[in-house]
């Protein structure tokens, strides 16, 4: 992802004001079994996908869950995936992963998300749902953006350079998950 898009898509203002899109930045670790043993390491990124017709428009988080299922998971193989996303799931999308996972008792999901989604009636019930599913949900922190940054960014070698506000955003939107998850 080039750097602009990055630093617009994923800068912590709570307000968000005219960002539509969900960055969705991954990491797939395969791991052998109960040995806990990584075998295979895979990341990339997406966004929503938008359409004219409302029915074939798709979140980034069912666009991650429909390419992941086309991979015929096998239980007996477990895998470790961690999102970085620009938004908190929608209700809907977090109902749609709530359930993904109690499908797939071998995954386990950690999401780190810049903003949190509440312009959505029922946003609270649907992250409640994920932290239910057994989903580690956090605000992303420096550590995560800088993270994002390196692995996803095509930075040209540039060092991150947080904006102003980063710090004070994320322990203002980190209480109020922690409120919605209590």
């Amino acid at each position: 992802m080039d750097p602009d898009t990055f630093i617009y898509n994923f800068k912590n203002n709570p307000l968000g004001t005219g960002k539509y899109q969900t960055y969705l930045c991954y990491e797939v670790q395969l791991m052998n079994g109960n040995s806990g043993v990584l075998q295979n390491w895979i990341k990339g990124f997406l966004c929503n996908q938008s359409d004219p017709d409302p029915q074939l428009c798709c979140h980034a988080e069912l666009c991650f869950l429909d390419w992941i299922s086309s991979w015929q998971l096998y239980p007996g193989q477990h895998y470790s995936i961690t999102w970085f996303l620009s938004w908190s799931p929608c209700p809907d999308c977090a109902q749609e992963v709530a359930a993904f996972l109690q499908r797939n008792s071998h995954v386990r999901l950690y999401i780190f998300a810049a903003r949190i989604h509440d312009c959505c009636e029922g946003y609270e019930e649907g992250l409640r749902s994920l932290d239910n599913a057994g989903t580690n949900i956090g605000i992303m922190t420096y550590r995560e953006f800088e993270y994002c940054w390196r692995a996803f960014v095509d930075n040209q070698l540039w060092p991150f350079k947080p904006w102003r506000g980063l710090k004070r955003n994320h322990e203002f939107m980190s209480n109020q998950l922690q409120r919605i998850l209590q």
